[in-house]
């Protein structure tokens, strides 16, 4: 397999199982484990390639069928819509090292009847305030009674190890409602009600955490697991903003999961993924206008963090060590307006063998 050599020393370092995916890497050990999962996922961009461009294809059948108008979606998601993925690389004539580090570039590398250009997505470094530990229920349709934008998100987990699908992996995600609310976050605490957005720093823009006091909520949070082609698929609302944040979805992967039927959660048990997905900035511009996102409350006075300057760095961050990972969905119309929803691809390299811890550090 190619870059054997990265791949060994991805492993050896992981080896030592220290947790470091929800925090700014600051040591050169730190920062060389996630170059060397890097290198290990250059070798896989063919297969990425291929298994987007699948994925694409069988919307673009389904919705040139007259079918993206049905209630609920899930039809567009059967596991049966999407073909075998191809084992050989898409470019056969072209260079081996020079076609991964293209297609890592995010520039496109073959013509399909929806352009792909998708990436493998970087481990991120940072999972937010809002996870909730317990509670989030396993489903695909995660906007409740939360009005906005129709979002479908189309999310691909491919293991470095192999450059295959990783089936049966539950993919966790979480998010902020149009005006910038996270379930059962509702309003700060009372002491710090009347504080102001950090004026410097790495948190510049930013506010404390707000505390959970509605654990009863669960809008905008759901799980799912992969299907035999490694792909999951949600229906959602596209997210607002809120301070020092650009506009993202956070996800988690979980290889190993138990189900509680009681109350459709699950206990999470080893965790191999944290990470952030982002969108254009002109796309968040335009969405902006439309309700109800037109009624974030901070719109005139604070307004929304662009994504080259979120906090914590964050949305940098997300794009590796030397930048060469796109954490941004590629997006299309579900019709002939934006008012009628959006679908969003990307694909998620992750090393399925690594554990990290699943709590929140700050």
């Amino acid at each position: 397999m190619r870059n054997r050599h990265a791949l060994s020393f991805l492993f050896a370092l992981l080896a030592a199982g220290e947790s470091w995916a929800h925090r700014h890497p600051k040591t050169e050990h730190e920062i060389e484990v996630q170059r060397s999962l890097q290198a290990a996922a250059y070798h896989c961009a063919p297969a990425v390639e291929s298994f987007t461009a699948a994925r694409k294809l069988a919307f673009a059948q389904r919705a040139l069928a007259g079918n993206p108008s049905l209630p609920g979606y899930q039809h567009l998601f059967s596991a049966e819509t999407y073909r075998d993925l191809p084992e050989a690389p898409h470019n056969d004539n072209s260079d081996e090292i020079g076609d991964d580090e293209t297609f890592m570039k995010c520039m496109p590398i073959s013509d399909t009847h929806i352009q792909n250009n998708t990436c493998v997505l970087a481990p991120e470094v940072t999972e937010g305030p809002y996870y909730h530990t317990e509670g989030h229920p396993i489903r695909q349709n995660i906007a409740e009674w939360q009005d906005g934008l129709l979002l479908l998100l189309d999310i691909g987990v491919i293991d470095v190890e192999t450059c295959k699908p990783l089936p049966n992996v539950l993919v966790d995600i979480w998010q902020a409602n149009a005006t910038g609310s996270y379930a059962g976050h509702p309003v700060p605490a009372p002491h710090l009600k009347d504080e102001k957005p950090a004026s410097e720093g790495p948190r510049r823009g930013l506010l404390s955490a707000f505390p959970r006091t509605q654990p009863q909520e669960t809008w905008l949070r759901g799980a799912w697991p992969t299907d035999k082609n490694g792909v999951v698929q949600f229906t959602s609302i596209f997210p607002g903003y809120y301070t020092g944040r650009a506009t993202h979805i956070h996800t988690k992967v979980f290889p190993e999961w138990t189900p509680i039927p009681e109350n459709n959660t699950f206990t999470a048990g080893r965790l191999a993924h944290v990470g952030q997905f982002f969108f254009e900035e002109d796309l968040n511009m335009v969405i902006d206008k439309m309700y109800p996102y037109i009624t974030n409350p901070i719109k005139d006075t604070i307004g929304r963090t662009r994504n080259s300057v979120d906090s914590l760095n964050i949305f940098q961050d997300s794009h590796g060590p030397e930048g060469m990972y796109n954490p941004i969905f590629k997006v299309h119309m579900l019709g002939g307006v934006l008012s009628q929803g959006l679908i969003g691809y990307i694909t998620m390299g992750v090393n399925a063998s690594a554990t990290y811890d699943n709590f929140w550090k700050g």
